[in-house]
Parts: structure tokens; sequence; C-alpha cells
């Protein structure tokens, strides 16, 4: 098997400074997004402009609920761009050319490996520390597979050219709509008016509240649907818990 390559455990694109978020940036991130953002650590790559184009998530939100996805895309122009490879089907040729080479395959999971330990240094900088729940799990579907090019595309943005193979491939093959020396935000996003305010998402709904009392209730509920008695609202919640959130 070919040797792994070897990835600096924190490299990151951004410098410190940059990676703070300030009031302009959660305002941006919320009118990108179409709704406030909440638990962003820091920001994982900007645009050439300085605008967001990846929040990073600390790995545990504010709720309690361990988060295993890092960096998120929220450039609707880049976003878009990434889905259109998505719908083309180029994380199933991915998929299939991991198991079929072990040069692309040791790469992706040093990748693998290098999202863990840079999740862990957000951690520590961020004071929620180890979240076991998660650990040895990152995301897009690392270290066998491809399940979404937008976490792999936000990893490479947030790491640099270089760590994320896959990565970097969806980057290049979405150059056509988007491409890191350009400013593409202008239209983009809606700039008048309040930034979005009221949050309608299912997983505001879901993981509000205090964890232990949303633990307690799924527990009731796994044990009315044992018993044969319907379990009535709190099932529903609580299989919608088990959703996550997304920064």
């Amino acid at each position: 098997m070919a040797a792994t390559p070897h990835i600096p455990a924190n490299n990151e694109a951004l410098d410190a400074a940059e990676r703070v978020p300030s009031a302009a940036d959660l305002d941006t991130l919320s009118r990108q997004l179409g709704r406030p953002v909440r638990d962003v650590a820091e920001i994982g790559a900007r645009c050439v402009c300085g605008n967001p184009l990846v929040a990073t998530t600390a790995p545990r939100l504010s709720s309690g609920i361990p988060f295993p996805t890092t960096y998120y895309l929220t450039h609707p122009v880049i976003t878009a761009a990434v889905s259109r490879l998505e719908a083309a089907g180029e994380m199933m040729g991915m998929s299939e050319r991991l198991a079929a080479d072990p040069d692309l395959a040791a790469a992706y999971r040093a990748a693998h490996e290098h999202y863990l330990a840079v999740r862990d240094a957000i951690g520590a900088r961020t004071g929620v520390g180890p979240v076991p729940e998660i650990a040895g799990i990152s995301a897009g579907g690392m270290p066998t597979r491809v399940k979404c090019l937008h976490v792999l595309v936000g990893h490479s943005l947030a790491a640099g050219p270089g760590v994320n193979p896959l990565g970097d491939e969806a980057l290049e093959k979405i150059s056509e709509w988007w491409t890191k020396d350009r400013c593409y935000c202008a239209g983009a996003w809606d700039t008048t008016g309040e930034a979005p305010n009221r949050d309608r998402s299912r997983h505001v709904k879901t993981q509000a509240g205090d964890p232990a009392e949303k633990k307690r209730a799924r527990a009731a509920a796994r044990a009315a649907l044992a018993a044969g008695q319907p379990a009535g609202e709190s099932a529903g919640e609580s299989a919608q818990g088990r959703d996550g959130g997304i920064a």
C-alpha cells in the first residue's frame, strides 16, 4: 500500500486573525443562508473581497449536540456550483476511483486524519474540548467514500490546496462557474433590509431546550413504541432530533 503523505496537522488557509468572525461576517452569513446562523466558531475561507465562503462550526453545538461537520459552504454561487457536480453523478465516480486507486485512497485517508486533527484544534480554541461521541468520525464520506462534495470543497478551501485531493478536484471541476481568484458576491444574496432574524428551519425547533430533557423524551418515545403504544408528538420530535444541526 502506498505511504500516507505527510500533511501538517493544523494547516489552514487563513491566519488566526482572518478566521475570527466579525459582526459583519455573521450578518453576511445569515444573508447568504437566508436564516440566522448559529454556532459559527470561525470563518474557514473568504472570497477575494473578504466575504465569508465557508463557516467553521465547533464540534459541539451550544445545545450540547455533537457536530462532526466542521466546514459548511455558505456562499450561494459556490454552493450551487458544487450542487451541479453532485447532480451530475460526480460522487459515484469518485467513490469508484477510491476503491481502485491505492494512492488516491491513501491521500483521502490522510485528508480524513487532517480533518479530525483540525477539528480537535478548533474544539480546543473554542473551549469545547474533546467530543468523544464523534471521535474518529469526519464528514463527507471520508475516509472510504464520497457522500457530500460540499463538505470536501469546504475542507479544501479552509485547509488550502494539497490536503483533500477530491475537494481540490471538485474545485477544478467547478471553475466554469466559480474560481478562487474572482469575486462573485454582487447580487448573490439580498443585501437590502435587515438580515434574517427568525429561523424557521427544523433543526432550531428540535434542538432548542434542555438536551437532558430531550434525551428523556426520546427514551420515553422508544419505550412507548416498544410497548406497542402510540408515541404521539414525542416520537416525531425524537425522529427529527436525530438529524443534527448546521452552522
